[in-house]
Formats: C-alpha cells, sequence, structure tokens
C-alpha cells in the first residue's frame, strides 16, 4: 500500500508539469489573444476592402480561420508572414488548441439562434499530406479530409466542394469556385463555411416599416424600407458618430451599428477605424433607457479574390511558386504554394432579424469609459452610409463586418 502511494505521488509530480501548460487561466489568456488578433485582422483587412465602391460585407472570422489552417503548413518566412499579416501573437502549440477552442464555442447548441462553422480539407487523392498536419487540422479544426482526383477532373471536384460549401450555408453560399479555378496542379483546397440566423431580441414592427429617403450623399438619396421602434438599447456617442447595439435572441450575439453624423461622413470613420479605436469604442457602449431607432432593411452578396489584399498585408511569399513554405504539410519536394484565396459573404437584414453566411476556399497547387446616460431619448436614424458589424458577445470575436452605402442595391 505504501509503494502504491508512492507511486501515485511520483505520477502526480510528472502530471502537475503538463497540466499546468493547460490551466484554465492560460486557455483564457490564450482565447482572448486568439480574439484580439482575429479582430485586428477583420480591421485591417477591411482596410484593404474599403477602397472598392459601394456597399462591402464579409466574414473575417471565415477567412482567419480558413488561413489558420493553412498557417499550420507553413514554415520559416512564409510562417512569419502569415502570422504578421493575421495577427497571431502566440506560438502555433498554443493558438491552434485556441482557435479550435473558440470553433467549438461557436458550433455549441445555441437557444433562439442558429450559428454554425465547418471546415474541410479536400486534397489529391493519392498525394501525401504529413500526418501531423492532417492530425492537426482534424483536431483543433475539425476538418475533415476528403480526397478527390484533381489531375483527371478538376470540375467535378470543384462542383464538389461548392455542393459542400451550399450545403453548409443553407444554400446561401453557392458557386465559391468558379469554372476554371482549379486544374490539374491542384492539391489541397481548405474550406471554411459559416452560417447565422437570429431573431432580434424585439422585432420590428413590420406595420412601421416605410419607404423613405436614403441619403446616399448630401444632394442625392434613394428610396429604401426603414424599419423604426424605440427601446432601451446599449450606445455610445463618439463625437463625430453614433454606435448602437441591437442585440439578437439571447443576447449571445449583437449587431453593432456605427453611424456618422454628417451624411457624407463615412470615409472619416472608416479612416479612424483601426484595432484600438474599434476595441474601445466597443467598450465603451453603454445602457440607456430609450433610443429612437430608424435602420434600413438590407440584402447583399459579395465575393472577394484576397490574393493581392494580402500580399498588401504582407502576406506574400505564400503565393510565390517556388519560395513558398509549406514543408510542415507536406514533405513533397517540388513544393506547394497558395493559388487563390477566394471569398464569397451573404447577409439579410429585415424586421425579424438576420440570416449571414460566408465560406472561404484557400487553394494550394504545386510549385512548377463608461459615458454618463442622456436624459433626453437618443435618436438613431441609420438613413445614410453606415459601417455595421456582427459580434459574439461571449468572446467578443467579430464574426462579420461590412458597411451600407446603398441598400436598394
Amino acid at each position: 500500500m505504501k509503494l502504491l502511494l508512492v507511486l501515485l505521488i511520483e505520477c502526480f509530480v510528472l502530471l502537475a508539469p503538463a497540466l499546468a501548460l493547460n490551466s484554465p487561466t492560460e486557455n483564457s489568456t490564450d482565447r482572448t489573444a486568439a480574439v484580439e488578433g482575429n479582430n485586428g485582422f477583420a480591421v485591417a483587412l477591411y482596410g484593404q476592402l474599403r477602397s472598392q465602391s459601394g456597399n462591402l460585407f464579409f466574414s473575417p472570422e471565415s477567412i482567419s480561420t480558413a488561413l489558420a489552417m493553412t498557417y499550420a503548413g507553413a514554415r520559416g518566412q512564409t510562417a512569419a508572414e502569415m502570422a504578421k499579416t493575421l495577427r497571431f501573437t502566440l506560438p502555433p502549440e498554443r493558438l491552434h488548441p485556441a482557435m479550435g477552442s473558440l470553433l467549438n464555442d461557436l458550433n455549441a447548441e445555441h437557444a433562439g439562434y442558429q450559428l454554425r462553422v465547418a471546415d474541410a480539407l479536400w486534397a489529391q487523392q493519392g498525394y501525401k499530406f504529413l500526418d501531423s498536419f492532417l492530425q492537426l487540422t482534424k483536431d483543433d479544426y475539425g476538418a475533415g479530409f476528403h480526397p478527390v482526383d484533381f489531375k483527371l477532373d478538376a470540375d467535378a471536384a470543384r462542383q464538389t466542394i461548392n455542393q459542400w460549401v451550399a450545403e453548409k450555408t443553407e444554400n446561401k453560399i453557392k458557386d465559391l469556385l468558379a469554372p476554371g479555378v482549379l486544374d490539374a496542379r491542384t492539391r489541397m483546397v481548405l474550406t471554411n463555411a459559416i452560417y447565422f440566423k437570429g431573431n432580434w431580441e424585439t422585432q420590428f414592427d413590420k406595420t412601421k416599416t416605410l419607404d423613405e429617403d436614403f441619403h446616399l450623399a448630401s444632394a442625392q438619396s434613394v428610396k429604401a424600407r426603414l424599419m423604426h421602434r424605440e427601446g432601451r438599447f446599449n450606445y455610445f456617442n463618439g463625437g463625430s458618430f453614433q454606435a448602437l447595439e441591437i442585440p439578437y435572441k439571447s443576447q449571445e450575439l449583437s449587431m453593432i451599428v456605427l453611424l456618422p453624423n454628417d451624411v457624407s461622413g463615412l470615409p472619416a470613420l472608416e479612416d479612424s477605424l483601426n484595432s484600438a479605436n474599434a476595441k474601445d469604442w466597443l467598450h465603451r457602449l453603454a445602457p440607456v433607457p430609450k433610443v429612437i431607432l430608424s435602420l434600413p432593411s438590407f440584402k447583399m452578396t459579395q465575393q472577394f479574390g484576397l490574393r493581392h489584399k494580402l500580399g498588401a498585408m504582407g502576406m506574400v511569399q505564400a503565393f510565390q511558386q517556388g519560395s513558398a513554405n509549406f514543408s510542415g504539410m507536406s514533405d513533397d519536394p517540388r513544393g506547394l504554394y497558395i493559388s487563390a484565396v477566394i471569398h464569397k459573404a451573404f447577409i439579410d437584414v429585415n424586421e425579424e432579424g438576420t440570416e449571414a453566411a460566408a465560406a472561404t476556399g484557400v487553394m494550394m497547387r504545386h510549385a512548377m469609459a463608461r459615458m454618463p446616460v442622456p436624459e433626453q431619448p437618443i435618436v438613431f436614424r441609420a438613413d445614410h452610409p453606415f459601417l455595421f458589424l456582427i459580434r459574439d458577445n461571449r468572446s467578443g470575436g467579430i464574426l462579420f463586418l461590412g458597411r451600407v452605402t446603398d441598400p436598394s442595391k
């Protein structure tokens, strides 16, 4: 009995350091670091995409996750550039479990809304990928492994991938990969799909929705369906803009609208949007007893090729044939490189709530302070261009981000 007790004590001493490495405090710290990095990337990518005209919408959560799986196979300068661009501050052995923990929370059972995230790897059958890479993407990202034949029938593989994306997004994201984007040199496609559908905590009364002017500029307007309601909201007065949080049922997710005071104030607001300011503005949201809210209903679908945008952010070598280092993915001496990163997103905002979906595909080729509560009701009339985001309030992660410049389109 005494010998058994000694052995148990020795085992505990040996296990104690390992248990300390996965302590709740460290896990929480790692999750926070991952969220802050992802949000920083979201704002930085918005800064690259904002130069296009018109409405804008994407899911930084989807893009970060798809590229995080790709980063798991990167080494050397390729990995360093990807980490800097994606705002990854944790070492890989802590980053990927933290990302996996966040994904598990997003995929947990939710009361009052739907939220699902799915990952998958589509690999050339017979091509040798490292077991360590496949195990990591399975364990931390839940990525299923699907052998396909890019060499002999790339278009059939493309249709299979598109069908998977459509199924995971309730058919809101169709034809993510266009004909010709895959070919006989494709060795792997890493995909992420995210789907959200939730009702507002308090819905808008459809009988109060009216066709009203939405001001594109000081002397130009279009007719849009403006929804109206009054109530208690979290609010922040930023001086040149207002911020308002509109919660979904259960309050685990919210839409935050950033509305310039001036009709033509969106570019200035976008100029001031950076990681530190976004964090500060969201932190300053505080309850006010009465807001008179007007918000347009809108729907949009957008698609992007992100290669050049990511390159401008510092992720260069990963796209260079002959230079990219993905030796953590495959030991093929000819190497792999990213040929394309494609993202597509959809959103529908109406009186009942919001439905949003997005998907990202990464193609790998063979190398050839709180404010005081105001006494008067606040008028928050979003009848001119504004920014908005959908946030997971539990983690603070930005799931979707965009702007509305013309809700009639």
